[in-house]
């Protein structure tokens, strides 16, 4: 719910006992929940009704929002392997051994 976990929760439920009081803490759940489904009801209504008034053209809308998706998940190291290395795993590379110097090119410094 929101990103919060658990422990947040109780932490917001506990705030809110303290800021409204057991007497009014009830009630406002209750609004902050009928606000909720709402809200719900809303933005499914919204999406019923586009679907309904763009019918298949929004289909054609949905296939930039994916490619976008998929740029906003580029992983580079996919990328090679897919398109340059007939998608065979890139080896990872390893780190330096304890005591170990790194490799020095001493033709490039």
């Amino acid at each position: 719910m929101f990103g919060l976990s658990l422990e947040h929760l109780a932490i917001l439920l506990v705030a809110a006992l303290f800021v409204l009081g057991p007497e009014r803490l009830p009630g406002a759940v209750s609004q902050v929940t009928r606000a909720m489904r709402r809200l719900r009801g809303f933005a499914a209504g919204a999406q019923q009704q586009l679907e309904a008034e763009l019918g298949p053209e929004l289909g054609q809308l949905r296939k930039p929002l994916q490619d976008l998706q998929a740029l906003r998940e580029f992983d580079p190291r996919a990328a090679l392997r897919r398109h340059l290395l007939d998608d065979e795993p890139l080896p990872r590379p390893t780190g330096l051994r304890p005591g170990e110097r790194a490799p020095i090119d001493t033709d490039a410094t």
